[in-house]
C-alpha cells in the first residue's frame, strides 16, 4: 500500500501490547496469534508490528496470521478509530480478497485516504461506490478520483459523480493525462442535467461492454482495421464523450486507434494521452494528416517521443505539425532526409525554403551528410 511502514511508537503502544512484543519466546507466541491480547486493536496492532520485525520468521509468521483471522476478530478492531493508520493499511493489503472487511476498513475515519486511493484502484463496484459516496475524502484527496477513474470495475455513473465534484469544487484531479479533456467533458454534460434512472442503468450497462471488450488484448490485425475505419466492434455512435475518453483511457491499442481519429477534439486528444500509448503508436500516428492538428501538437510537444528519429522525421513531413516545432526539427534530421524534405510539395513553403538552405549550407561546407 502507500503508507510507509514503520514501526508503532512506544507510546501509542497499550501495556498488554509492549508486553506481547518483548524479546524471547511470547514474541513468537504472538507472532502466531496465541498471546493473550482481548482487544482486538491491540492484536492488529501487535502483529503489524510483528509484521516488519527484523527477524524473519516472526515476520513470516505474524504476516500469515493476520491474513487468517476470523472476521468474528477482526471486525471489532478494523472498525476501531483508535487503530493507527499504517495497521489498517496493512491489513487492507493482506484482506485483499475479504469484501467485508475491506469495507470495515473504508468506513473506518482513521483510515488513511492513501489506503483509500490504493483501494479504489482495486476493489468491486460496491466498494467504489461506497468510496465515492464520502465526497470530503474525495475532495482532500483527489487521487481516490483518480484510481477510480482507471479501475474497470467502477460504473461509469459513479466515475461521473466523483469527476463532476471535482470540477464543481475547482479540484484538478493527478495522475491523469487527459484530465483537462474529462473536466470539459464533464461541464458540458453537467449542463444536460442528470439522467433518468434507467438511462443511467443503460449508459452504465454500455460501457460496462464496451471496456470489457477494450480490455481484451488487440492484434496486428484488429489495430490496422480501427486504422481504416472498421468500428463495427464498439459501440462508439451509442457512447458519450465521457464515456468515450474512459474508454480511451483504459483500451488497448484496437480502441486507442479508432478513438484517436474521434471528431471531438476532446476524445482524439485523451486517446493520444492514454498511459498505454506506445512509441510504435505515436511515431505512426505522428505522420498522420487525417488526425487532428491538435493531437500531432501533442506528439510534437512531448519530448519522450520527439526524441525518436522516426517521430521527428514524420513530424516535419505533416502539414499539421505546428511550424515552429517543425522548423526546429528540420537541422536535426540526416541529409538524404532534408534532400527529400526540400522537394516536397506537401509541407508549408516556409519549412521546404529551410530545407533547401540547410541542404546549400552543408553542401558548401557545413555539416557533412550522415
Amino acid at each position: 500500500m502507500a503508507i510507509a511502514r514503520t514501526p508503532i511508537e512506544a507510546e501509542r503502544l497499550s501495556e498488554a501490547a509492549r508486553k506481547a512484543l518483548a524479546s524471547g519466546p511470547i514474541k513468537m507466541m504472538a507472532a502466531r496469534g496465541l498471546a493473550p491480547l482481548p482487544n482486538p486493536v491491540d492484536l492488529i496492532t501487535v502483529l503489524y508490528q510483528l509484521a516488519i520485525d527484523a527477524d524473519g520468521a516472526v515476520a513470516q509468521a505474524a504476516a500469515k496470521t493476520a491474513t487468517e483471522l476470523p472476521d468474528r476478530v477482526l471486525t471489532g478492531a478494523l472498525s476501531n478509530p483508535q487503530a493507527d493508520p499504517r495497521v489498517l493499511d496493512f491489513f487492507a493489503e493482506r484482506l485483499a480478497n475479504r469484501e467485508a472487511m475491506l469495507e470495515l476498513i473504508l468506513l473506518n475515519p482513521a483510515t488513511a485516504d492513501e489506503t483509500v486511493a490504493e483501494l479504489a484502484g482495486a476493489v468491486g463496484e460496491r466498494l467504489v461506490d461506497l468510496i465515492a459516496s464520502n465526497e470530503q475524502r474525495l475532495l482532500r484527496h483527489p487521487a481516490i478520483i483518480a484510481a477510480m477513474y482507471v479501475n474497470r470495475a467502477a460504473r461509469m455513473s459513479t466515475v461521473d459523480r466523483a469527476v463532476e465534484l471535482a470540477v464543481r469544487n475547482q479540484v484538478r484531479v493527478p495522475g491523469i493525462a487527459a484530465w483537462d479533456e474529462i473536466a470539459r467533458a464533464a461541464v458540458a454534460t453537467a449542463k444536460a442535467g442528470p439522467p433518468s434512472d434507467e438511462g443511467r442503468d443503460a449508459a452504465d450497462a454500455l460501457f460496462a461492454a464496451a471496456a470489457e471488450q477494450a480490455a481484451e488484448e488487440a492484434d496486428d490485425d484488429r489495430a490496422a482495421a480501427a486504422d481504416e475505419g472498421d468500428e463495427r466492434d464498439l459501440p462508439l455512435s451509442a457512447m458519450t464523450i465521457p464515456m468515450k475518453i474512459r474508454l480511451a483511457t483504459l483500451g488497448n491499442k484496437f480502441v486507442r486507434a479508432q478513438l484517436v481519429r474521434d471528431s471531438n477534439k476532446m476524445v482524439a486528444l485523451a486517446a493520444i494521452k492514454a498511459p498505454g500509448v506506445t512509441e510504435m503508436e505515436a511515431v505512426k500516428h505522428a505522420g498522420n494528416s487525417a488526425l487532428s492538428e491538435e493531437v500531432i501538437a501533442y506528439i510534437a510537444r512531448k519530448r519522450e517521443w520527439t526524441k525518436l528519429y522516426a517521430c521527428k522525421l514524420a513530424l516535419v513531413n505533416n502539414p499539421k505539425t505546428p511550424l515552429a516545432i517543425a522548423m526546429r526539427l528540420v537541422p536535426h534530421l540526416r541529409d538524404k532526409d532534408i534532400r527529400a524534405l526540400a522537394r516536397s510539395k506537401s509541407i508549408p513553403s516556409a519549412l521546404a525554403a529551410q530545407a533547401r538552405k540547410l541542404v546549400m549550407t552543408r553542401s558548401t561546407g557545413g555539416r557533412g551528410g550522415r
